[in-house]
This record gives structure tokens, sequence and C-alpha cells, in this order.
């Protein structure tokens, strides 16, 4: 078995939970997830599972992507990822939902919303300058540097730039509700990028 699955975020609703609370939740499809490949210490040098999701028509893939899955006899499919791999676990075998049980706890890693270029007041949080009695500074982040020394702009200095489309986890979110049948998880919170993205589920290293 594996330590997470593969999945697509579907949007976002709310449930009520045990103490009568309305909880906001994000819906994954969660699998099912197909294994491609185990790798093992004797002959990769290390142990993982890798598992494929989103099925698609054979045209969509490269000949050495098609040519990989094909050899394991697995379909055509979009997304491959390795794994944790926890005890047994045969190629060819389906991974589902089931893997999670309502109440457990999950690390949610996917690739965030793209904003393009953005200033410093949406990138940094900056607070800008006065609006009002003829001030001219409002939105530009200021000084950046010094003078004579160091006569360069700090690394990591918080300037304008391309913002979002970067890969984040959100972690410990609880699992809400559990629809094995429907590959379905309800999960607490949000969680990185737009509704119909890629996500990645594990479960949560901060139990």
């Amino acid at each position: 078995m594996t330590n997470g699955l593969l999945g697509k975020k579907l949007g976002m609703t709310q449930v009520y939970d045990g103490g009568g609370r309305l909880v906001p939740v994000t819906v994954i499809e969660a699998g099912p997830c197909r294994v491609a490949q185990v790798k093992s210490r004797d002959r990769h040098g290390y142990e993982a599972v890798q598992l494929t999701f989103g099925e698609v028509p054979e045209r969509k893939l490269s000949k050495a992507e098609l040519g990989h899955l094909k050899k394991q006899q697995i379909p055509a499919t979009r997304h491959l990822k390795e794994f944790k791999k926890l005890g047994d676990v045969q190629v060819g075998q389906v991974i589902k939902a089931d893997l999670f049980q309502k109440g457990d706890w999950v690390d949610v890693e996917g690739v965030s919303k793209g904003k393009g270029f953005q200033g410093v007041m949406k990138r940094h949080n900056y607070r800008g300058g006065p609006e009002t009695h003829g001030s001219m500074f409002h939105r530009a982040p200021g000084s950046i540097g010094a003078s004579s020394y160091p006569s360069r702009v700090w690394k990591n200095k918080a300037l304008p730039g391309h913002m979002g489309s970067e890969r984040v986890t959100v972690s410990r979110l609880k699992v809400m509700e559990a629809r094995p049948e429907e590959n379905l998880l309800f999960v607490s919170g949000a969680v990185p990028g737009a509704t119909g993205g890629m996500v990645v589920v594990r479960k949560s290293k901060k139990g």
C-alpha cells in the first residue's frame, strides 16, 4: 500500500460536523489510481510506488510515456507520481479513496493559481503610501537599497514579480467525510489550485 493518492480538486462546499457547526470543505476526487511501477532498494536504490491518475487518449502521450505504461499493461494516463511504499503492493493494483477514513488528517499538495506579474502591495502585502494631500507615492516599492554600501540590492528583497503558479502544501487538514464508492473526499478548508487542478493527498506527517 502507499501513504497517498493522486486526485482532482472539484470545488468547495460546506458540511455539518458532529457538533452542528457548518464547516467549509474542499471536495477532492481521490483516485482510483493504478500502480504502474514498484521500485525496490536492490534495483533502484530506494523503495517507492508509482501511481497513475486520469486516463487520456493514447495520442495525448509521448512514445516514451506510452511505452512505459504499456510495458506494465496500464492504460494511458496523464499523471504519474511516486509515493512511499507501505507493505505489499503489486503492479496493476487499483488504490481507491478508501485509503482514507473520516477523521483522518491529511496533507494536500497542489499548484496555486497563477496571478501573473503583481506589484508589492498584492504580492508582499506592502501597506502603500498616502492617497491624498498631493502625495505622489502610492503603490510603488519605495527605497530598495543603500548608497555606497553595498552598492547593490540585497538578495531576497521583496519586489514586484511573478506571483502564484507554484507548488504549495497545506498541512494537517481533516477528512470531514469520505465516500469511497464515489471516490470522493471532503477535506476541511481550502487546498491550493483551481477547480479541476491535480492535487496530491497524503497521510499527514503531523498526525
